[in-house]
């Protein structure tokens, strides 16, 4: 196990560089000139050309890089050209909002899907089947900024009982963690469904019928473990996407996470904040997929091997 880790973690270095290339690379194709942005609407040329002098704009592309990649070596992001405070802070301050979000959505949503797909499975062509797969299909086909105003004029115009924007109290996560998982819960759904009608398929679940088990305790004790393997790479892979998804939610409901401060960045040309925040969500995709690949080993030693 510990040979297996201890590569993988290795094959993640050469990923990291290109996601900092790309990332790199992707912020200066975005149109506008941050030094523009940063002297102002009234600014004469000499102004904007010294302040690209000092954000070091003017330099070779090779140059910034290396300036870029040493700066990220010893833990600095940059100064956002918005609020000239280090980016690190900048972002520290909103980080564990957005990761919150993110839990909370993945959480309720793995729970819920995987109870429905279970449902669906040991249901196959019945009602319940029906049920549970047209809830999901419509969970996946909604778009989340949809879902969002849909349940901000139910719950907070009508009912008054939940909050439109901001994160004052836990009140405040309900409607965007809802709106963020609904479509990760449908998908799990039929990933799980999938899952459990493969599982049931095999022998060592004919044997334990065979033995007399109730089928409870064969779903639950026999064919649980062996159906989550799958599931379990889905929802890993699905938690970056909620990371990326909370860019529209946050917007949806002024949540101040990640998810706005990357969209004021991009509206800013704030070139240190946005290419952190990219790097960011990228890292935790990086960090997912080791975290899914070590747990796939945990659930089914044999990987390891191949």
């Amino acid at each position: 196990m510990l040979h297996y880790i201890v590569k993988r973690v290795l094959e993640v270095i050469p990923t990291l560089f290109l996601v900092t290339l790309f990332v790199f690379l992707f912020v200066r194709l975005i149109p506008g000139d941050p030094a523009r942005m940063v002297a102002g609407e009234d600014a004469s040329a000499q102004q904007i050309e010294t302040i690209r002098e000092q954000l070091g704009l003017n330099k070779p592309i090779l140059t910034q890089y290396a300036d870029y990649v040493g700066g990220l070596l010893h833990g600095d992001l940059g100064t956002s050209l918005k609020t000239k405070r280090p980016v690190s802070f900048e972002v520290g301050q909103r980080y564990w909002k957005t990761m919150t979000l993110a839990l909370v959505s993945l959480a309720w949503s793995c729970i819920v899907g995987v109870l429905i797909g279970i449902w669906s499975g040991r249901n196959k062509s019945k009602w319940q089947d029906y049920t549970g797969m047209t809830l999901a299909v419509s969970g996946i086909s909604l778009p989340s900024f949809w879902i969002g105003f849909i349940v901000i004029i139910i719950f907070s115009v009508n009912f008054k009982i939940l909050p439109t924007t901001g994160a004052s109290s836990w009140k405040s996560l309900v409607l965007p963690a809802f709106t963020l998982g609904t479509g990760i819960a449908a998908i799990i759904a039929r990933f799980t469904r999938s899952s459990i009608l493969e599982v049931m398929k095999e022998d060592y679940i004919r044997t334990a019928r065979a033995k007399g088990l109730k089928e409870k305790h064969v779903v639950w004790t026999h064919a649980f473990r062996n159906a989550m393997i799958p599931v379990v790479t889905v929802a890993g892979l699905q938690f970056g996407h909620l990371l990326g998804g909370s860019v529209v939610v946050e917007s949806v409901f002024a949540y101040p996470g990640l998810g706005s401060l990357l969209l004021d960045s991009i509206n800013y040309r704030d070139y240190p904040t946005i290419q952190s925040l990219i790097l960011i969500f990228s890292l935790h995709f990086i960090l997912i997929n080791l975290i899914v690949d070590i747990l796939y080993a945990v659930l089914n030693p044999e990987i390891q091997l191949s």
